[in-house]
């Protein structure tokens, strides 16, 4: 029966059967790709941080981000946040959101605006730079947020199939290397789902929230599930592939 069952395990590939190698690329690309994830992270955070005028992240930054807010535009409550000191000239705020005030028209805007973002604000408001941050490169984007509102469609569109093809290239690297665990197969099949489902149910939030303020909490959810299953993936695999020895001939650890 045993002899029957190592047989039949030959088949599958494990941590323990592949080189010390292939171990070192694996684990050094892990760890990179969690490194990554991190940054990514922080820049969520400075990214969407203060827009409620207050320091740190909360709902209501998720809010305005995706929502807008009814008080304020999303360019006025950046440059009286977190975005301030940015401005080389406390005067710089007070032209800017004045501008804002007179109705964001663009003959004002390339007279005035224009030379303070081009000088303070474009370095990282640049497509090529940022997708995920607003375009401030010219009137058209900067416009959108002038006026009250969150995020616009096109941009989520745009945010939306970067992060649909980048990260789902990256949990199927994650995914491939955490098939080789040594595991009940129905817990790894959950697991690799997992985390693309929360990135779908994540961006489909965002379109959500557009309209329906509540569903923040949901963006933050998925978010939150999405990093939680992928460092899960990265650990168990790491552990498994320099701690873990246990020989186990259940069929169902295939």
């Amino acid at each position: 029966m045993f002899k029957e069952i190592r047989q039949e395990r030959r088949k599958y590939i494990r941590f323990k059967d592949i080189s010390v190698s292939e171990r070192i690329l694996n684990t050094v690309f892990l760890l990179t790709i969690g490194l990554g994830y991190l940054m990514a992270l922080a820049n969520m955070y400075y990214t969407h941080q203060g827009l409620d005028g207050k320091a740190g992240l909360s709902v209501e930054d998720v809010v305005i981000s995706y929502h807008g807010s009814n008080n304020q535009t999303r360019l006025g409550t950046a440059i009286s946040g977190i975005m301030k000191s940015n401005l080389r000239y406390a005067s710089d705020k007070d032209v800017i959101m004045q501008w804002i005030h007179h109705g964001a028209d663009e003959s004002e805007y390339n007279e005035k605006v224009a030379p303070i973002l081009n000088r303070d604000c474009v370095l990282c408001h640049t497509p090529s730079i940022n997708p995920s941050l607003p375009d401030l490169t010219h009137y058209a984007t900067v416009s959108e947020v002038a006026h009250a509102g969150g995020v616009t469609l096109p941009t989520l569109v745009r945010v939306s199939h970067i992060h649909l093809f980048g990260i789902a290239f990256i949990l199927f690297f994650i995914g491939k290397i955490f098939l080789l665990c040594d595991m009940n197969v129905y817990i790894k099949r959950i697991a690799v789902v997992i985390p693309f489902a929360a990135m779908l149910l994540d961006i489909l939030s965002w379109f959500i929230s557009k309209e329906i303020s509540s569903f923040a909490y949901v963006v933050i959810f998925s978010g939150a599930l999405m990093g939680i299953s992928m460092g899960m993936q990265i650990l168990v695999s790491i552990y498994q592939m320099w701690f873990y020895s246990r020989i186990d001939n259940d069929p169902k650890n295939l």
